[in-house]
């Protein structure tokens, strides 16, 4: 059974220029050990996602369709004094884009971590939660006896495992990461990455990855959901998706990503035009105005999400019509 299930989610934000539909639809599942990849475009709804899992909204913003199963319960359903006592962090922890600036610069790192541990479980004394801080730290691969430092003593790959160890500080069973390699050079990027999938498999985590990079949803998830104007574009076991892409979509942003297996002189591709606007977006299939596949059919009606293959779903007129007639 899944730790997570989102259920045709539908969130949407008021604004002075009307309702934009961030999330409009969107289903997955979350396996317990197992890591899924949400990639998109930046505005493409993929951080709505996370902060409606969270129920962590900013004003204006509301849920106001679908589901979100985890263990059981509805998070939708739930009040917010549940939800804050026990779902967030508890249960579900995430460490936010551009985590590694949210330490305040006044505190020392060890006293931030242990009272989010005394915060969310007042019977703990402080003592002891700096001996958790301590095991946290040890697990992320950081030394204990910079407990005492500040943020502005830490790099800022330490300062994202710092992060990552409140994340963790009250055994969550499921870890959202936001672009968690953001501003990070590409050396400690790669050690943040690896901490991460170690954490899943040694933790048993449910995982969520938010990114635009698809090399770190190749090196962490089992599964990806392409997302794109606030839909599912495509969903599926990650290696299904990457040696045999469908969606238009999710082909642009594969033939986008540079590969050491191409010629010397091989030229990336790129897709056309601008992702839309939310306000307004365009009748149909939302990707249609940029799709170098569009049909008739496109522009006039929303395609269903199609199981190809067991697993493997896909929202595309060009890919159902193709499968109705055994192609």
């Amino acid at each position: 059974m899944a730790l997570l299930e989102v259920k045709d989610l539908k969130t949407y934000y008021r604004t002075l220029s009307g309702q934009v539909k961030a999330v409009d639809g969107v289903s997955f599942e979350v396996e317990r050990g197992k890591a899924i990849g949400v990639v998109g475009e930046s505005g493409c709804g993929k951080t709505t996602v996370a902060l409606s899992i969270m129920r962590i909204l900013p004003q204006g913003g509301r849920i106001v369709g679908g589901q979100i199963l985890f263990k059981d319960k509805n998070l939708v359903k739930l009040d917010d004094n549940e939800i804050r006592e026990d779902i967030r962090w508890k249960e579900i922890a995430i460490v936010f884009q551009g985590a590694m600036n949210a330490l305040n610069p006044v505190f020392r790192v060890g006293d931030q971590i242990s009272e989010a541990i005394t915060l969310h479980e007042p019977d703990i004394s402080k003592r002891e939660a700096m001996e958790r801080s301590a095991k946290l730290f040890e697990l992320v691969g950081l030394d204990p006896s910079r407990l005492g430092n500040y943020p502005h003593e830490f790099s800022g790959g330490m300062r994202q495992r710092a992060m990552i160890a409140m994340a963790l500080a009250c055994n969550p069973s499921l870890l959202i990461a936001d672009e968690p390699a953001t501003a990070l050079d590409v050396i400690v990027a790669a050690q943040v990455l690896k901490l991460l999938k170690e954490l899943k498999e040694r933790l048993n985590l449910g995982m969520m990855l938010i990114t635009h990079d698809l090399s770190i949803v190749a090196e962490i998830c089992e599964r990806a959901a392409v997302m794109y104007g606030g839909k599912i574009m495509e969903y599926g076991d990650v290696v299904d998706i990457f040696k045999h892409p469908l969606h238009p979509y999710t082909q642009g942003l594969m033939g986008a990503f540079p590969s050491i297996m191409a010629k010397k002189r091989a030229k990336m591709a790129s897709i056309p035009g601008s992702p839309p606007d939310l306000l307004k977006p365009p009748a149909g299939c939302v990707f249609h105005p940029r799709c170098s596949y569009v049909m008739d059919i496109c522009r006039k009606e929303i395609p269903a999400l199609t199981e190809v293959k067991k697993g493997h779903i896909v929202a595309c007129h060009l890919v159902t019509t193709k499968k109705e007639s055994g192609e």
